[in-house]
């Protein structure tokens, strides 16, 4: 159906009756001007404090995780320097007692503003793209609920949606709160750790070992806290979880065992100094030097670049070879084989001369050569040294002392022996050769 021409001029006039009451005003036109001056200003400020941002991100103190919000913050900053300018508006404006409508278009830029910031700044740091989405839209859809004052309507409609257990009563807005709380005091506690255990360990007086078990300690009772915090936070009586108690222990006693097997082992082993980070270690068919200890596992890095990641109860349980842990000295036995024609003294020599040239070699104890026994081609010689870094390899100090003494014994001489064998005759042996029939045919 068509509608008539008065209808059409009763719609006008409403439109244009809005649009003069809400769009057209005063006040509305006062705070558009505003804004429209406060985004050059707010953009000015912001480019004149993001060197300052930037320099302060580069400074070496600054904590890892400070660094990585301001990295993402940089681009940002005129953003929040007029964020800012207009919360201090509308205090200002809240304070004066003006009415509503002179600050509603103020009070929505500045809701959509801080949802911009927030969704950019908690999405970067968020690695999974899901989460992130769902972050985004749950900030856009309260920002919308506020903008429409919609808010407290909603959180009434979440707060009735409820069910009781064990007279505990539990809505799906308590639900909301306390995975929101959790998440925001879960990333703060480990953030806060992660930057006391940073400090811990660069205290030169503690050792390896003291520094990881004070780190441990400080993030379990940080994520402790946290979750006692949140929980307290939604108004749960953690007095209703007494009941669990029994069953969560049975529960963690058969299947959590191994977990909190290797947790108790890693505590022990770090407590007794036993093997502790920076360690050259040998266990089962693994070798290299332990890199890190975790709640679970201990971070064994082999030559080969090839990381294990070996569950502390086997340090525990297993035989352990730990190759620094009095002092880091380790001696390695480096087999000569010299020819019988040569000068066995000079041999022994020019092998200590070639080890005092290493740099990794001590000098104390001394670099010493032995006659080990009388082989079937060669006079065999033990060149033993002492190196003090085996965690820099085993295999490389041996293959430069044997390019060195290669070197000396070719400079000087010394024949390095090959096998040989000896025939001896005792009679001599007849040759009879008998010609073929054919030859003595044309004879």
């Amino acid at each position: 159906m068509i509608p008539s021409h008065e209808e059409i001029t009763h719609w006008m006039e409403q439109i244009t009756t809005w649009l003069g009451q809400n769009l057209l005003s005063w006040p509305v036109i006062f705070q558009l001007g505003f804004l429209l001056i406060l985004l050059p200003l707010s953009r000015y400020l912001g480019n004149k404090l993001r060197p300052m941002a930037s320099e302060w991100k580069q400074f070496a103190k600054t904590p890892q995780t400070l660094r990585l919000i301001l990295t993402n913050l940089l681009p940002m900053i005129p953003w929040v320097v007029f964020l800012l300018m207009l919360w201090i508006t509308l205090g200002a404006l809240i304070q004066l007692e003006m009415p509503v409508r002179t600050r509603f278009l103020i009070n929505t830029v500045a809701s959509l503003t801080l949802a911009w910031v927030v969704i950019n700044l908690t999405t970067s740091l968020i690695k999974t793209r899901i989460l992130a989405r769902l972050v985004s839209l749950f900030i856009w859809s309260v920002a919308a609920l506020n903008i429409l004052g919609l808010l407290d309507f909603a959180e009434e409609i979440l707060d009735a949606a409820a069910l009781d257990v064990g007279g505990l009563r539990i809505s799906v807005l308590m639900v909301l709160k306390g995975v929101i709380s959790l998440a925001v005091l879960l990333w703060a506690a480990i953030a806060f750790s992660s930057l006391l255990e940073r400090r811990v360990k660069s205290v030169p007086e503690l050792t390896p070992s003291v520094q990881v078990l004070l780190g441990k300690l400080l993030k379990v009772t940080f994520i402790g806290l946290a979750v006692i915090v949140g929980l307290k936070t939604v108004g749960i009586d953690l007095s209703a979880f007494a009941l669990f108690g029994g069953a969560l222990g049975v529960g963690i006693g058969f299947g959590l065992q191994k977990v909190i097997s290797n947790l108790v082992s890693g505590i022990i082993l770090l407590m007794d100094r036993s093997i502790k980070p920076g360690d050259v270690i040998a266990v089962n068919d693994t070798y290299g030097w332990v890199k890190s200890f975790g709640a679970r596992y201990a971070s064994v890095i082999t030559r080969d670049g090839i990381e294990h990641l070996i569950p502390n109860e086997e340090f525990i349980t297993q035989r352990v070879e730990n190759w620094s842990y009095t002092n880091s000295w380790v001696r390695v036995r480096v087999p000569i084989g010299v020819s019988y024609n040569s000068d066995l003294h000079k041999a022994i020599n020019l092998c200590i001369e070639a080890a005092k040239e290493n740099k990794r070699i001590l000098d104390n104890p001394a670099a010493n050569c032995l006659v080990r026994n009388f082989g079937d081609n060669s006079v065999n010689l033990e060149v033993r040294v002492w190196i003090a870094d085996p965690q820099n390899g085993v295999g490389n100090i041996t293959s430069e002392l044997l390019l060195a003494i290669w070197d000396k014994f070719k400079e000087e001489n010394v024949e390095f022996p090959f096998p040989q064998r000896d025939l001896h005759i005792k009679a001599p042996i007849q040759i009879e050769t008998i010609q073929n029939q054919t030859d003595l045919a044309r004879d």
